[in-house]
């Protein structure tokens, strides 16, 4: 049944669970549902469950959109903890690293934990893990040596953060792991803001790429991390919105595939009549100012007579270069 310390380290979990703890820990919550609804046990031995290539392969071209974006914000991560024993990984949402970051000496050592490409370490397989338990939660969160289920885990620590699609979903997981065993907290804390920042920086690009052709702007909200980001279109309907901002502005599917108007979701009061007349006002002043104020030149590209231009010009009180 493994060596003494994977047989402790079992019974230590099993005890927590038979305490009833799970209601007051998430910690142990995690291990109650590694072991009672997963069937795991937390002295069990052997190595992490692999895909097979065909499989891996299968699995990165569902999230190939996000390994893109996610380049530079990988590499800057691993810029600041790869001089410390640290690897980055990149895993799908079902717990699946499909990029990695580490350095060239200790890959052996990493890819012998499975801290490697095609691992799978979500919650049902590998019971309390960093990426796993991420994902089963959907929150940042460390675990930390002993926190794993596994006894064979409990050489790592695995901070990791969540990243969300276009829509709000958990497409992904950010994380950090080391296998030192000299890593304090202090430091452990620097690296968790350092993955949650990364994280934020991926999903807000990703935001960006998949609504390119819409202005981005950020949403009325108490987060200033920058992460609350709205898609609004050419007619000013709001019609996008990250996992930050529906929370804070209380946004479902349903009410951004009608649209909804950016005036109202930034709380501004604004009479229909007289947003009318501003849109209109918008269109003549882009036309003249396309013809450097050339008022004829500027009703022809909108299609109208000069006389139709003057009068729109007279109601809406612009006033005329020429």
């Amino acid at each position: 049944m493994g060596t003494p310390q994977g047989r402790s380290h079992a019974e230590r979990i099993q005890r927590a669970i038979a305490m009833g703890d799970a209601a007051r820990s998430a910690l142990v919550a995690s291990w109650r549902r590694s072991a009672e609804h997963y069937g795991l046990d937390p002295a069990s031995t052997g190595p992490v469950r692999t895909l097979s290539d065909r499989e891996f392969r299968e699995a990165r071209e569902r999230v190939e959109r996000l390994v893109h974006v996610a380049q530079g914000s990988m590499d800057r991560l691993y810029l600041a903890v790869g001089g410390v024993g640290c690897c980055v990984l990149l895993a799908d949402g079902n717990g699946v690293p499909v990029e990695r970051r580490g350095a060239a000496g200790d890959d052996s050592t990493f890819y012998r934990w499975g801290l490697w490409p095609g691992a799978v370490w979500s919650e049902e397989s590998e019971g309390t893990n960093g990426i796993g338990t991420c994902i089963a939660e959907q929150r940042a969160l460390t675990i930390h040596r002993d926190q794993h289920f596994h006894a064979r885990n409990i050489g790592l620590s695995c901070t990791v953060a969540p990243i969300h699609d276009h829509q709000g979903r958990l497409i992904a997981a950010l994380d950090v792991s080391s296998c030192r065993s000299d890593l304090t907290e202090s430091f452990v804390h620097l690296i968790a803001m350092a993955v949650v920042d990364a994280a934020r920086r991926i999903e807000m690009e990703y935001f960006r790429q998949v609504f390119a052709d819409a202005r981005i702007m950020l949403a009325p909200c108490a987060d200033r991390t920058g992460g609350a980001l709205i898609a609004v279109d050419r007619n000013d309907l709001v019609i996008g919105a990250t996992r930050a901002a529906r929370l804070a502005l209380d946004l479902t599917d349903e009410a951004l595939s009608h649209g909804l108007p950016a005036a109202d979701l930034l709380g501004q009061e604004v009479d229909p009549r007289e947003d009318l007349a501003d849109s209109e006002r918008s269109v003549i002043m882009r036309a003249l100012a396309r013809c450097e104020g050339n008022i004829s030149a500027a009703a022809a590209l909108l299609g109208i007579s000069r006389a139709t231009m003057h009068r729109k010009l007279n109601r809406l009180k612009i006033i005329r270069a020429h």
